[in-house]
């Protein structure tokens, strides 16, 4: 695994002794240098990027470039597209519809999330928003599987930009139900980013899949991770955790949640509802 640190907002690598701080300051680049070895001793793949909305400071270890399953991270995408529309009057989100979307985002509901694409979504149509309007430029469907949701391949970068986009660029009422959604998750989303833990108020949609390639026969479990961290939505973290097929979700769990809790100064084994299975 490779890691990698952007020093400044506008590219120029810091210098001097006075500098090899900036811009995030030494405390937390003693915990980034924490949260690299630990990346190091994991098994399977592993990525995670994280970005200073203030300084714009980028901060990444683990495989850069991995682009793998993204479990249920697109229930959040799936979640603007529709609330976009809405606005924009092309469909109309009855009670039922907004309860499905709350239970989407709130305990990652595979059916509500099922119903919603079955009723309103365009798989190629979907797609080609994702990738344009929201930065989501490494994401596609899995080739040999459906065209749905569940079935989606990216990369840390596509989930930070799909982020940025919903605090920085979605209508400000879309902004404030997602983050509020986000910052209220039910017990299997607890993990991930949410190992920041409480006094910085983090947000997050998580994912995990039992998933296969198409004419393997290998099994293992992916799991991820997206949202925000810190006041006014600071931090935007993301990262994949491509497990080896000996380790079960627990693993992933576990080694998602520490990982952040390291990267931001919480405690170490961090708490977290491990998810049914399903």
């Amino acid at each position: 695994m490779v890691l990698l640190v952007v020093g400044c907002s506008n590219g120029t690598p810091t210098s001097g002794p006075a500098d090899t701080c900036a811009p995030w300051g030494c405390g937390q680049q003693a915990r980034f240098a924490a949260a690299a070895t630990f990346v190091k001793q994991q098994k399977g793949h592993l990525a995670i990027t994280v970005k200073d909305r203030v300084s714009g400071a980028v901060w990444q270890a683990g495989e850069s470039g991995l682009r793998t399953w993204a479990g249920s991270t697109p229930k959040l995408a799936l979640a603007v597209t529709l609330l976009e529309r809405a606005r924009a009057g092309t469909i109309t989100l009855d009670q039922k519809d907004t309860a499905r979307l709350d239970a989407m985002l709130h305990v990652s509901d595979n059916v509500a999330a099922d119903g919603l694409w079955d009723k309103y979504a365009d798989s190629a149509a979907v797609m080609t928003r994702w990738q344009s309007t929201y930065g989501m430029t490494n994401a596609s469907y899995v080739d040999g599987w459906p065209k749905r949701w569940g079935f989606v391949k990216l990369s840390t970068q596509d989930l930070v930009n799909l982020m940025l986009y919903v605090l920085e660029k979605a209508d400000p009422a879309d902004r404030s139900a997602l983050v509020d959604r986000m910052r209220t998750v039910g017990g299997p989303q607890q993990w991930g980013v949410w190992g920041a833990g409480p006094p910085l108020h983090p947000g997050v949609k998580d994912g995990w899949d039992y998933c296969v390639e198409k004419g393997d026969t290998v099994y293992r479990w992916v799991t991820s991770t997206v949202g925000f961290v810190g006041a006014e939505e600071r931090y935007v973290v993301a990262a994949l955790y491509d497990q080896a097929p000996e380790q079960d979700l627990a693993d992933g769990v576990h080694g998602l949640t520490d990982l952040v809790a390291t990267v931001f100064g919480a405690t170490v084994p961090a708490p977290v509802v491990v998810p049914d299975d399903v």
